[in-house]
Formats: C-alpha cells, sequence, structure tokens
C-alpha cells in the first residue's frame, strides 16, 4: 500500500479521516507531535556524529495498522520463535544437546564470541535466558511474512512503542473512540509481573526491581528511565550498586536495599569486572558470583546473545521443531552463509543483488545493498567477504511492503519493517503492537534510527 488512494481494508478509518481532514491537517499535527516528544525528551543519541547529540527520531504519523487476523499469526509466531531460542540457550549452556545430535554445528555455538563460558551449567529461574526478545519482521505479500532477525540481547525501542500511541491519543482521539484500536499501555506491567515472576531462588518475599543503566550518555538512556518511571521500580548506574552478604543492593538515602532482579542495560563485557572486562566501570564488582548462586536474577540473562547471531539465526527453524516439535510459523529469509564454500561462491558470483550483513553486526552498518551500490563498492565488500567468509551472511532483496508516509511531497510509500517485543515470565507474551521503522529516504530499505530511519504507531485491530 504505498498510498492511501486505494487503502487496504484496515486502513479504512485512516483514509477517512484524511480525506475528511486533508494533507494540510496532518502536517500541522506533525509539528504538534515533534513539540510534544521535544518538550517530553523522547531523544536518540547517534555515537560520533557532529552537531546534536540528542535528536528526535523522526515519527510518521500515518500508523501502521494490522487486521486482527494477520496480528494473530505474528502473535503466535513470535511467541514460538522466543520459546524455542530460550529452550535453545538453555540448551546450550548445560546438556548442549542439540550440538550432540547433530542440529547445529558446534563451533557455531562455542567459538561464538558472545557465547559465556562463564555462564556454563547455569539454569536461570524458570528456564528463562531471554526475557525481552525482539523479532524483526518484514512483510513481502499480503500473507508474507518473513523474519529478519533475532534481538536477545537487550532489545530497545518500546518506549517509542508506548510514547507513539501517547502521542496519537492526544492528536486524533476521534479514531480511537470506536474502540476498534487495540491498546499497549499495558507493556510495563507485563514487563514488570514478568521479572517479578523469575525472582532468585534466595528471594522469599515480594522481589525488588532494578533497571540497571550505563548512564545518560547511553543512546537508549530516555528508554532506561523512561521504563522504571512507567515499571515504578529503581533505575540505577553500577556505582549505585554494591555486592554483600552473597546480595546485591542499592544504596538509597534511606540505607541500603536490597535488589532481587536486575533488567539490565548494558553488555555482557562491562557487566561485572570481577568476571569479564576488568576495567569496566559500569557493571558491579562480584555480580556474577551473587548470579550463580541464586541471589539476583538478571534480566536477560549473561550469553543471552548466542541466539542472535545472524549465523545462528538459519538455525532457530530447526529448533522450533526440535524443542518444540512443530513447524515454524514464521519463517526465515532464505540466507546463504559464506563461511560455506558453495554458499561464498554463490554470493561472490551474485553481490549485484543480494543483501550481505556481518554477522556480527547491528543498527543497519557494515551492509551491502547489492541493487543499490557501485561496482566499486561491490568490489571492495567482496574483498571484504574473501577475507573473512565466516564473517558474513547473504540474503535476496526482498521486495519489502510499503507503508503510506507522511513526506514533504505528500503521502508516499516507504519501506516498513516491525519489532513486536516478547516477554517471558512464567508465560511468554507480547502487546499488540511493536516498533514499526520507516525507512524515510525514498527506495532506501534501511529503517534502522542510526541510518536516518523514523517510526510509526503500530495499531492492530480488534477485527
Amino acid at each position: 500500500m504505498g498510498t492511501l488512494s486505494a487503502p487496504r481494508p484496515e486502513y479504512r478509518e485512516v483514509a477517512r479521516w484524511i480525506e475528511e481532514h486533508g494533507i494540510e491537517a496532518l502536517t500541522a499535527r506533525r509539528a504538534e507531535a515533534e513539540a510534544l516528544f521535544r518538550r517530553v525528551g523522547i531523544t536518540f543519541a547517534v555515537y560520533g556524529e557532529g552537531g546534536d547529540p540528542d535528536r528526535l527520531i523522526p515519527f510518521d504519523l500515518i500508523p501502521r495498522v494490522f487486521g486482527a487476523a494477520e496480528w494473530d499469526v505474528i502473535e503466535k509466531g513470535s511467541i514460538q520463535r522466543a520459546k524455542a531460542l530460550n529452550a535453545f540457550l538453555v540448551d546450550i549452556y548445560n546438556d548442549a544437546a542439540i550440538v550432540a545430535d547433530g542440529k547445529i554445528p558446534g563451533d557455531l555455538v562455542f567459538h561464538n564470541e558472545a557465547f559465556l563460558p562463564a555462564m556454563k551449567g547455569v539454569r536461570p529461574p524458570g528456564d528463562v535466558f531471554s526475557h525481552i526478545i525482539g523479532v524483526d519482521l518484514v512483510r513481502t505479500g499480503p500473507d508474507e511474512l518473513f523474519v529478519l532477525e533475532d534481538n536477545c540481547r537487550t532489545p530497545s525501542g518500546v518506549s517509542y512503542v508506548l510514547e507513539n500511541r501517547e502521542a496519537m491519543t492526544r492528536l486524533f482521539p476521534d479514531m480511537f473512540a470506536s474502540g476498534l484500536i487495540r491498546p499497549v499501555d499495558t507493556y510495563a506491567d507485563m514487563l514488570a509481573d514478568a521479572m517479578a515472576e523469575v525472582a532468585p531462588p534466595l528471594c522469599d518475599d515480594e522481589p525488588t526491581l532494578a533497571i540497571l543503566t550505563p548512564g545518560h550518555f547511553n543512546s537508549a538512556y530516555y528508554e532506561h528511565s523512561f521504563l522504571a518511571d512507567q515499571m515504578g521500580i529503581f533505575l540505577v548506574e553500577g556505582q549505585d550498586l554494591f555486592v554483600d552478604k552473597g546480595r546485591v543492593w542499592t544504596r538509597t538515602i534511606d540505607g541500603p536495599q536490597r535488589i532481587d532482579v536486575i533488567y539490565r542495560r548494558i553488555d555482557d563485557e562491562f557487566l561485572d569486572p570481577k568476571a569479564f572486562n576488568p576495567d569496566s566501570v559500569l557493571g558491579v564488582p562480584g555480580i556474577m558470583e551473587v548470579y550463580k548462586n541464586g541471589g539476583v536474577t538478571i534480566v536477560n540473562a549473561p550469553g543471552a546473545g548466542v541466539a542472535d547471531d545472524k549465523a545462528v539465526y538459519l538455525h532457530v527453524p530447526d529448533m522450533v521443531e526440535y524443542y518444540l516439535g512443530e513447524k515454524p510459523i514464521l519463517p526465515n529469509v532464505p540466507t546463504w552463509k559464506c563461511g560455506e564454500p558453495d554458499d561464498c561462491k554463490h554470493v561472490l558470483a551474485n553481490l549485484g543483488d543480494l543483501v550481505v550483513k556481518e554477522v556480527h553486526g547491528s543498527g543497519g552498518y557494515g551492509m551491502l545493498v547489492g541493487p543499490r551500490s557501485t561496482d566499486a563498492e561491490i568490489a571492495a565488500y567482496a574483498e571484504r567477504i574473501k577475507n573473512n567468509p565466516a564473517g558474513f551472511i547473504a540474503q535476496p532483496t526482498l521486495n519489502l511492503s510499503t507503508a503510506p508516509t507522511l513526506t514533504d511531497d505528500g503521502i508516499k510509500g516507504r519501506h516498513v519493517d516491525l519489532r513486536p517485543f516478547v516477554i517471558t515470565g512464567k508465560e511468554t507474551q507480547l502487546i499488540p503492537g511493536g516498533l514499526t521503522r520507516v525507512a524515510l529516504r525514498e527506495g532506501s530499505l534501511v529503517v534502522n534510527s542510526s541510518q536516518g530511519g523514523g517510526v510509526k504507531d503500530t495499531w492492530v485491530l480488534t477485527r
């Protein structure tokens, strides 16, 4: 759906509003939204750039809309995938049966830079490694959804989901009056409940929860503080915490307060200078020992990053069948693994038609989009692949669906993806919505905020 001239059925109410009020009213409300976001402080820092280090992510007022039937597929498929990924993580750090049974190469797991030997033999409370998983999805046709990648470490962006909805309900209250749009404001309660449900074994009363942030210079700091406020829990930095008597404590004006469950938003490497990077000043010395002894739960668990490695991604459909005995509901994008000689030969021969990604890359950096690259760029990238084949995967250039987007030239189609956030405590669930990212540049396939992308509110209809 590139414009609203022939809208999909689920967009009828949006199209009718625009027809009644006009593009000018939409443009005026976009300015109101920007002023609102600036006042609230919803910013996103991009490291290494000059200018404003805390800038607004462009927000498009035309929502991404899903009908109830399509969302049902997304919900069931995302939950299925999250369950399989958690089962995989528990397995590889314990019995590693999936490796022993030849379903996934051992080198891919145990030599992975995200694999943490310190987690061997650890079974987190409830056998949950990744309590929050972001599943990145794209649509290529009316009934064709594919998973681009999984985010099992510290997926970000849910604050924009909630703030986008808050802005839309203020700017378009009449659109929500019918009750057709399912709410997303239960996320904070859902996450707090899930965290409480995975309290550590040594916690014998109501658990105290906290979010561990690297500090206000971090690009996602707004989200950290927003979630802590929404959940009514502590927002702490490493320097606020200390270990004593086998538990983790935070300093308060009323004295030490025990912390039982920590949603950490710092990387594994910096979590505990005693266990990992000794130069880290962001983490908590000794927290890993407390964690292993059942004195604190860390959300998401250390070592979960193995599951979102782009080479491991190839095997997630196999994990679904192996651990759950089910057929995958959401398929992967067809992928070539450059570490395999035949695959590498195919990729090098067809670079101009493929999208190539670094196995350990993120944020849209380090990619080659063949059809939009020059001969010189393709040749240079080919050399990178030849020098380190195992460091790359390749996928076809998908005919991604577009969503109507307000531009300076009117309403145009722009490529989008979707990140639903799957939460696991005693159960696995998600809110009816997610982060829709949009590639604002005409023809661009890169939706990442760090690369000029924007966001939309995501509507899931009740019918």
